[in-house]
């Protein structure tokens, strides 16, 4: 018999830390206290929608690590801190190399710079990299800042109209 969706959810979360234990670990108790604060856990549409913009900031601005810094992030603009690291799985090794190379298409239309060949000989590997380079940064930039823009957006319209739609309903039946 295959186990359903809601076992398997359920034996995911029993495996996750809790807030308490993560706060008595040794490497968290310097930063438990801002942190922990219960309002970076709770699901309120202003700590949601600025974790999905922290979260999808640092998943473009560094490629790895990036759930460490959307964290304390997450404790400077009292964002949503389970909304944010799930955001940073944006980009994660199985979808980098995409991202890596729209960035660097969109990178390359901005700047002007033509599309390159692949290196031929090793010799030409580093200053193939470095042409690479800067359009990659700019089109991740780009990346990290509208899509953080844009999250934020989206995520206060669709509460927005969640709430409307839940209050005509309500209405509807009253009547």
């Amino acid at each position: 018999m295959t186990p359903s969706f809601s076992h398997w959810f359920e034996r995911v979360r029993a495996s996750l830390p809790t807030r308490e234990s993560l706060a008595q670990h040794a490497w968290l108790k310097p930063v438990a206290g801002k942190v922990m604060h219960p309002q970076l856990w709770r699901m309120q549409h202003e700590s949601v929608a600025r974790g999905v913009a922290v979260g999808t900031f640092w998943a473009f601005v560094i490629p790895v690590g990036q759930f460490v810094a959307a964290t304390a992030h997450c404790a400077w603009w009292r964002a949503n801190i389970p909304v944010a690291t799930a955001m940073t799985m944006v980009t994660n090794p199985l979808t980098i190399g995409f991202w890596l190379w729209l960035a660097y298409q969109i990178g390359a239309f901005f700047l002007g710079a033509p599309m390159l060949e692949p290196p031929r000989t090793g010799a030409e590997v580093l200053s193939w990299f470095a042409q690479y380079g800067w359009p990659t940064v700019l089109g991740m930039g780009i990346f990290a800042t509208v899509g953080a823009a844009v999250g934020y957006v989206l995520v206060k319209v669709s509460w927005r109209l969640s709430v409307n739609t839940k209050r005509r309903r309500r209405l509807r039946t009253k009547s």
